[in-house]
C-alpha cells in the first residue's frame, strides 16, 4: 500500500510537471504585447474582481451563460471591459456607489474578452479552463503570495482542470454544477484553502495538483 501511495504521488507530480511544461511552451508562443497599459490593467482588475464578487453576493447573473469556473472568468472579463453606464448598472443590479473608476478603452480593447485565443490560430468568445491558461494567460509563480487581485489559480486533477480567481483576500470560483438550491458559487479565505482537507486543492508549490498563479495576457501588470 505504501509503495502504491508513493507511486501515485510520483505519477501525479510527473503529470503536473508535464502539463506545466506544455503550458509554458504554449504560453511562450501565445503571449503577445499586453493590450491594456498599466493604468488600464489596474482598473480592469478592480472591475473584474467586483463583478466576480457580485456573482457571489447576488447569485449568477441571468446573462452569464455556461456557468462553470472558466465561464466565471470569461463573464467577469467581458463585463469588466464594457461601458458601465446607468443601463449596465441596472441590468447588473449595482448601484453607482463605491464603484471603480470607469475604464477608458478603444473599441478593439473592449472586444478582448470576445476574442480568446483558442489554439490553431482560431479566436472566439469561448475557451475552457485549460485553454484560458494555455493560450490566454501566463505563469506568474507557484507562490500564491505573488498573486494580485484578478489573477487566476490553476489546478489540474488529472481528468479535470479548475480555475479560481484570487480576489485579494480570498478566492472565488464556480463549482461547475448548479441545482435549484445551489448556484455553484463558492469563496474561501487563503487560510481555509491552506488547511483544506482535500489536499489536492491546497495552493502550495508542494502540491503537484496546483499548477500555479496565472495572469491574463492582455494585462501589462
Amino acid at each position: 500500500m505504501a509503495a502504491a501511495g508513493v507511486e501515485s504521488t510520483v505519477t501525479a507530480l510527473m503529470r503536473s510537471l508535464g502539463l506545466l511544461a506544455l503550458l509554458l511552451s504554449a504560453g511562450a508562443r501565445a503571449v503577445e504585447a499586453p493590450a491594456l497599459d498599466p493604468a488600464q490593467s489596474q482598473v480592469f482588475r478592480a472591475w473584474f474582481v467586483r463583478i466576480a464578487q457580485e456573482q457571489l453576493s447576488q447569485g449568477p447573473s441571468p446573462r452569464w451563460y455556461q456557468q462553470d469556473c472558466a465561464g466565471l472568468v470569461r463573464f467577469a472579463a467581458n463585463e469588466a471591459l464594457k461601458v458601465h453606464d446607468d443601463k449596465w448598472l441596472r441590468s447588473n443590479g449595482l448601484s453607482n456607489r463605491y464603484l471603480p473608476p470607469e475604464l477608458s478603452l478603444t473599441d478593439d480593447q473592449r472586444k478582448l474578452a470576445q476574442q480568446w485565443q483558442q489554439g490553431g490560430g482560431k479566436v472566439g468568445p469561448y475557451v475552457n479552463a485549460i485553454k484560458l491558461i494555455q493560450f490566454n494567460s501566463h505563469l506568474v509563480s507557484r507562490d500564491v503570495s505573488q498573486a494580485r487581485p484578478g489573477d487566476l489559480m490553476f489546478f489540474d486533477q488529472g481528468d479535470d482542470q479548475h480555475l479560481m480567481i484570487w480576489m485579494g483576500r480570498y478566492i472565488a470560483y464556480h463549482t461547475g454544477t448548479t441545482t435549484p438550491t445551489d448556484n455553484g458559487m463558492r469563496s474561501a479565505s487563503l487560510q481555509q484553502l491552506m488547511t483544506w482537507k482535500d489536499t489536492r486543492w491546497i495552493p502550495d508549490a508542494a502540491n503537484p495538483n496546483f499548477i500555479g498563479v496565472y495572469r491574463l495576457n492582455f494585462l501589462s501588470q
